[in-house]
């Protein structure tokens, strides 16, 4: 069976080659890892309508399609987050060398995602420059070279899937890199816009489960980052992002910290009834739109019936930026909000709309997210049967 494990960052190229080659061997055996492998990360089988997605191509279609030792290669540097094979060579080409600036760069990411400070001290004592150095990895995302700095390196997010992890003293790691002249508002390309340190942070997983989130977002916000929108693209605005993605501690650190709330979606997010009231006559479409979706995320009863009453469309659609692919009523589910679920139904939100992405109903989202109850009760309006979705 095949049993690859992640190379350190300073591997040779023949460490890579060789793991290709098992690969290749394991495929042609029809070993079940190696075809798992292939499917998760060969871009033949992404899913057309979400490229980030894996198609659930089953084995005897990855089997049946006669990959080579090239398909191996450009699976192995997919796993490791490179666009190709020749982007992973270059890559190891240059870690490799004692006196490459990319060598001192990767050194000191890792020393940032493993929380390794005297390290990473001794590495900015050596080389200043790399307080605002980036990253010239060229990845399969959008756009390929992130330009990361090693403070977008502790929001753990925009940069390899493999490196995105937390820390416990990542506030350490991020005062570190703050003192050795880090910029924290320095832009970024990622997800198709140039983000800051800010709005990576504040749609992270990994800060958040590690328990210190909204101590970064103060960390960072007592060294100057800005607190309202900054850079382009989506995630442009670290309170609407920290919303979006459902971080409602951080949500309310923005605001303790001078984060307006002067749009109506915000307001909505944050669970501010009166506040919506307030917003609600001057409002846009757009902007009702996207404060149904989440209050529906965020569990905010109240604020969902007021914008029902408002006209708002449970059956719709979220709007882009807001999980688009699922509905309100699969929010609700997946959030463990019994209540919104509730007042959805009564207001005529279908049963059997089935995500975008997924394809699951909102009563296999329930059962996905392990809300038993929600699941009970969604069977009981007359779901039909439904399987665990995956997200």
């Amino acid at each position: 069976m095949v049993d690859l494990k992640r190379l350190p960052f300073r591997a040779d190229l023949a460490d890579y080659e060789k793991q290709a080659e098992d690969l290749l061997a394991g495929y042609q055996e029809g070993d079940p890892t190696a075809i798992r492998q292939v499917q998760r990360h060969h871009p033949r089988f992404r899913d057309p309508q979400v490229a980030w997605l894996p198609r659930d191509a089953p084995d005897s279609e990855v089997l049946s399609a006669g990959l080579d030792l090239a398909d191996m290669q450009l699976a192995i540097a997919r796993w490791y987050d490179f666009r190709d094979w020749q982007a992973l060579a270059e890559y190891a080409a240059a870690v490799t060398r004692e006196d490459s600036p990319v060598r001192w760069f990767e050194s000191a990411v890792e020393a940032v995602i493993e929380g390794d400070v005297e390290s990473l001290r001794q590495w900015l004592r050596e080389h200043p420059e790399l307080a605002v150095a980036r990253s010239t990895r060229v990845c399969p995302f959008d756009p390929p070279v992130h330009r990361a700095t090693l403070l977008h390196y502790v929001a753990a997010n925009g940069v390899e899937g493999y490196r995105q992890k937390t820390p416990a003293n990542a506030v350490d790691v991020a005062e570190t890199l703050l003192q050795a002249g880090a910029e924290p508002d320095a832009l970024a390309d990622m997800y198709g816009g140039k983000c800051t340190t800010m709005s990576m942070l504040v749609s992270s997983s990994p800060p958040a489960q590690a328990g210190v989130q909204v101590a970064l977002v103060e960390t960072l916000l007592g060294a100057g980052a800005r607190v309202e929108p900054h850079g382009s693209g989506s995630w442009t605005s670290p309170l609407m992002t920290a919303l979006a993605f459902g971080f409602q501690d951080a949500a309310e650190a923005l605001v303790r910290h001078g984060a307006r709330v002067d749009y109506i979606a915000a307001a909505a997010g944050l669970g501010r009834i009166e506040r919506v009231r307030e917003l609600l006559p001057a409002s846009d479409a757009e902007g009702r739109h996207r404060a149904l979706a989440l209050a529906a995320q965020h569990g905010h009863t109240e604020v969902v019936g007021l914008l029902l009453d408002a006209g708002e469309d449970p059956n719709r659609y979220n709007p882009e930026g807001n999980h688009a692919h699922s509905t309100p009523l699969h929010q609700a589910a997946l959030g463990g909000h019994l209540d919104v679920v509730r007042l959805l139904l009564e207001r005529g939100a279908r049963l059997d709309t089935k995500d975008t992405a997924f394809h699951g109903t909102p009563e296999g989202w329930a059962i996905y997210a392990g809300r038993t109850d929600i699941a009970e009760y969604l069977k009981a309006q007359g779901a039909a049967p439904a399987q665990s979705t995956r997200q």
